[in-house]
């Protein structure tokens, strides 16, 4: 009787990025599986607090319990808020329109 689930803890960066696969007992959740992968070895920017997890692309908890086969995925905070991108360059639109219209009625 096996009491161990094959799993992968990912983390990349734009430059480099690592996959581990091991196994964990059953039971392991997401955030002790990213602990016993040893990840922090090579990304040691890497801590406990505040980590953003996901499984196959999908945001989990860190208590989520882990599955066989699960990909336990670490996300970097985001650089810059997609909301906030959007909202600036739809402006600079809006004025780059604006100025158009203006030369326009110019001539």
């Amino acid at each position: 009787m096996n009491d161990k689930i094959n799993v992968e803890v990912a983390y990349a960066l734009p430059d480099k990025q690592k996959l581990i696969d091991f196994q964990v007992a059953k039971g392991t959740n997401a955030l002790e599986a990213v602990k016993l992968s040893g990840i922090t070895q090579f990304f040691p920017e890497i801590t406990s607090s505040e980590l953003h997890l996901g499984i196959f692309s999908q945001h989990v908890e860190p208590d989520q319990v882990l599955q066989e086969g699960d990909r336990v995925e670490i996300y970097r905070p985001l650089l810059a808020d997609p909301k906030e991108v959007r909202k600036r360059r739809a402006a600079e639109m809006a004025a780059k329109r604006e100025q158009q219209k203006r030369a326009r009625q110019k001539i």
